[in-house]
């Protein structure tokens, strides 16, 4: 199973919540609500990645400097170092990626450009939709056989 195959199946596809890195984490906080994800890609233009800002960065910033944080901007609290993948990447790359980088969201990007972002809820549900498949495809076979 590749990424592009989790982007199909997922809800909005490749749609990609993003904000600009100038907006404020309160603004940042209210979209993460409203969106009801779990993080945000920061970037200028909708297709270049200069961060990610998530749920976690925003309760770090929080306890660090208490409601103040919410008048920042997104660009002073995001994570910088973002790790991505290419819908080509296997499934198993990107679990790999996500464990051993502590991450839970890969924009995914086809020429540098944003094409997409999954979370490490869409691999799992993915690779739970694939071993249902399985499961159903074994008990075919054996009330076939």
């Amino acid at each position: 199973m590749r990424v592009e195959d989790v982007l199909r199946h997922k809800v909005g596809g490749g749609a990609v919540a993003t904000v600009p890195g100038d907006a404020t984490v309160g603004e940042a906080l209210a979209q993460l609500v409203e969106r009801n994800v779990g993080a945000l890609v920061v970037s200028a233009d909708g297709e270049h990645v200069d961060g990610v800002v998530s749920e976690r960065d925003v309760a770090r910033g929080l306890h660090a400097r208490g409601g103040d944080v919410l008048g920042d901007l997104v660009g002073t609290l995001m994570t910088a170092q973002v790790h991505t993948c290419t819908p080509a990447t296997a499934v198993t790359d990107l679990t790999r990626l996500m464990t051993e980088h502590r991450v839970r969201h890969v924009p995914v990007l086809v020429a540098g450009r944003l094409a997409g972002i999954v979370s490490i809820g869409d691999v799992v549900k993915a690779r739970l939709d694939e071993l249902e498949t399985e499961r159903e495809q074994l008990v075919d076979y054996i009330q076939t056989s």
